[in-house]
């Protein structure tokens, strides 16, 4: 069983970063692939951004340059910096490791206007 957690949320004005982290529990973060997902409130959940164990990188549509995904094998943590933040921006994110399906608890950002 894996554990993910992830920190780095909080309250930020429009145009403003945050850097989230997600840490794993275990021995298989390096040989796997961890992702980012987004919900906001009375939406499905959506596609961030995610990185393979050979960091090849993907990203949702909607990010258009503005965040950058990242993973330390060392520290078993994957990261995404946030920049330009908008207020559209604001919902709950959370890390998985996708071939297995473990998710994180969740970290909420929101961005202020």
């Amino acid at each position: 069983q894996v554990q993910l957690v992830e920190s780095g949320g909080g309250l930020v004005q429009a145009g403003g970063s945050l850097r989230l982290s997600c840490a794993a529990s275990g021995s298989i973060f390096s040989r796997n692939a961890m992702g980012w997902y987004r919900q906001a409130p009375g939406k499905e959940r959506e596609f961030v951004a995610a990185i393979t164990s050979s960091f090849s990188i993907n990203y949702g549509d909607f990010v258009k340059g503005r965040f950058t995904i990242s993973r330390d094998n060392a520290k078993s943590t994957v990261y995404l910096q946030m920049n330009s933040l908008r207020p559209e921006d604001t919902a709950v994110y959370y890390c998985s490791m996708l071939a297995y399906g473990y998710w994180g608890q969740g970290t909420q950002v929101t961005v202020s206007s």
